[in-house]
């Protein structure tokens, strides 16, 4: 037998052997994998977060020329523009409270398809993608952090009772 062949035959037995010793490795690469996905999927809740205060909320509620061109054509007005506003600053601090994130997430969401609708019937499809763009990874944490619902409606009812 070569020498190589010897190798691959202990460490075979090896394997056969200490089958917990593997399983320790798959578990902690397990481990290892879901903190890389929660670390990631925190980091897109920030970038959302952000992006909804800053980009989306912040010019609707300092009332710059963009958003209210957008409203006026609209005819929703400056009322309208400020509600939008204030949803979407909501949105974006609730993307940041653990016990909020599923349902912000998915109020969010609600407003990227009202925003959707709009874009197509007001606006002739004119950037009409970018709600449904945004749409993806707010389905996604809402989804993720599904399991904050059920605990978020428990304080609720606990409160009430």
């Amino acid at each position: 037998m070569s020498e190589t062949t010897a190798s691959v035959a202990s460490v075979a037995s090896n394997a056969a052997v200490t089958p917990a010793s593997s399983s320790a490795v798959v578990a902690e690469s397990a481990t290892a994998r879901g903190r890389r996905a929660r670390i990631a999927l925190r980091a897109l809740q920030v970038v959302l977060a952000l992006f909804y205060a800053i980009a989306s909320a912040l010019p609707k509620l300092i009332g710059h020329s963009s958003a209210t061109e957008f409203f006026a054509d609209m005819g929703w007005g400056t009322a309208g523009m400020y509600t939008i506003g204030i949803l979407e600053l909501a949105g974006a601090v609730a993307l940041l409270v653990p016990l909020l994130q599923s349902l912000a997430a998915i109020s969010l969401g609600a407003l990227m398809v009202g925003a959707f609708i709009v874009q197509l019937t007001v606006f002739e499809g004119q950037n009409a993608a970018t709600p449904l763009i945004l749409l993806v990874p707010l389905a996604l944490i809402a989804w993720a952090r599904r399991g904050q619902n059920a605990e978020l409606l428990m304080r609720v009812l606990r409160r009430r009772g």
